[in-house]
This record gives structure tokens, C-alpha cells and sequence, in this order.
């Protein structure tokens, strides 16, 4: 599969409810437009999120879930997994890795987005370590767990799910991106997506406004035209 092949089916794992709308929204209205089904992987409810001291922790996931769930809806993705793990705790453990490779061989997908495991100094509240935990696991279990009969005997002994080799994984929020996606023309699902995180939004003008000023900078960098938007990836292929 070449980088620029039709891409019919993408799996986005996460570490959080909202990681994927600030980081990759615009690109996965911008896929399903062009005919994709992109499933969600969402790996923690967020419990840790937000600052209302009132709202108990198992109610917040609860709310997450929802927000991510209608947030999800406004870029045309309906197929959300919950894997459940606990906000602020996340390792990348055997569990992890088979419970990812699970919906990798369920959804069989082309292209995984996923968070950079690669820790940012120039940008440390993307490097959240339960990002890099989820970017770890995820590419752990792209290669060599989903692809490997043997590994994680349970998926394919007991549950019937056959190995499947991803060819390409799309890193976010890591350095050294090398892949521009303009998002100029969807960019108002992607911030009607964001801000379905009503739990998490105290200020919705001033996120849109550092949201779209990291877009502005992502476009000049990709050497687009004045006024143009765009989210960045680090490609990355698995198979040759």
C-alpha cells in the first residue's frame, strides 16, 4: 500500500475523550468524506478531566464517554470502543497491548492514528504520559502482536480473531511530522467536535483561538497559502 492509496478503513486510538478532536478531528472529517469508516479507540473515560470538584470520578467517565460519543458524531464516526483503562494511570502492559490488538484485528484497518509516543520538549502538555503510554502500546501492538497468531493466543483461540498486519501508522503530537492534511474546509466540525467536551470547556473562544493558531502554524510550515489550516502526522510504515 502506497502512502497516497485509497483508504478504506482507520482505527484512531487515543488515550483520552477529546485527544483526537484536538489533535486530528479535522483529518478524520476530511477521510470519512472521502469514503472511510473510521472507528475510535478510546482507551480511558477521562476521570481525571476536568476541575468540578462536585462531579464524582465514575460520573465523569460517564460524561466523557457521552461527550466523546456526540463529538465523534460530528465527524461522521459512529464505531467507538471504551476500553475502559484509568485516566492518569496508564502503562504499557500486556493487558493494553492485547486489549488494542483485539479492536486492530477487529477493525482491520489501513492506517492507525494514534498519539506519538515520542516525548515533546518544546510542547509538554502534548506528552501527557498517558499519550506516550497509548502511542507505545499501540504501535507494540501493531507490530508484532496483531500481526502474530502467537501472540496473545487468546484473540484468535477463543475469540476467532485471525491476525492483521497494518500497513501504515500516523503518529500525532510527536516531532518531526512529515504529513500535512489541510483542514481548512471541515475545520468547523472539528471545533463543533471539540467543544461536545462541555465538561472540559471553560472557555471555548480561547481554545478555538490557540487551536487555530496551532493549525496556522502547521499550514505555513506544509507551505500552504495565507489563511489556511492544517494538522500534521509523522507516517510511519509497518509493512514493506
Amino acid at each position: 500500500m502506497s502512502p497516497d492509496s485509497p483508504i478504506e478503513r482507520v482505527l484512531v486510538v487515543t488515550a483520552h475523550p477529546d485527544d483526537v478532536d484536538f489533535g486530528s478531528a479535522g483529518t478524520v472529517a476530511t477521510l470519512v468524506d472521502q469514503g472511510a469508516t473510521v472507528t475510535y479507540c478510546l482507551v480511558t473515560d477521562g476521570q481525571a478531566g476536568g476541575s468540578d470538584r462536585t462531579i464524582s470520578r465514575p460520573q465523569m467517565a460517564t460524561i466523557r464517554r457521552a461527550e466523546q460519543t456526540a463529538a465523534a458524531a460530528e465527524v461522521g464516526v459512529t464505531d467507538l470502543r471504551f476500553l475502559g483503562y484509568h485516566d492518569g494511570e496508564l502503562a504499557v502492559s500486556h493487558g493494553l497491548r492485547r486489549d488494542i490488538s483485539r479492536v486492530i484485528r477487529q477493525v482491520r484497518p489501513e492506517v492507525i492514528i494514534t498519539q506519538s509516543p515520542e516525548r515533546r520538549w518544546d510542547r509538554i502538555p502534548a506528552s501527557h504520559p498517558d499519550h506516550l503510554a497509548t502511542g507505545e502500546a499501540t504501535i507494540a501492538s501493531v507490530y508484532p502482536d496483531a500481526g502474530n497468531p502467537f501472540a496473545h493466543p487468546s484473540l484468535l483461540d477463543d475469540e476467532g480473531l485471525e491476525p492483521w498486519s497494518v500497513p501504515w501508522v500516523w503518529l500525532m503530537g510527536g516531532p518531526e511530522p512529515d504529513h500535512m492534511v489541510d483542514v481548512t474546509d471541515v475545520v468547523e466540525r472539528k471545533f463543533a467536535a471539540l467543544f461536545r467536551h462541555e465538561s472540559q470547556m471553560s472557555d471555548t473562544e480561547a481554545v478555538r483561538a490557540r487551536v487555530t493558531e496551532w493549525m496556522a502554524l502547521t499550514a505555513r510550515e506544509a507551505g500552504l497559502p495565507e489563511g489556511r489550516l492544517a494538522e500534521s502526522f509523522r507516517r510511519v510504515r509497518t509493512k514493506f
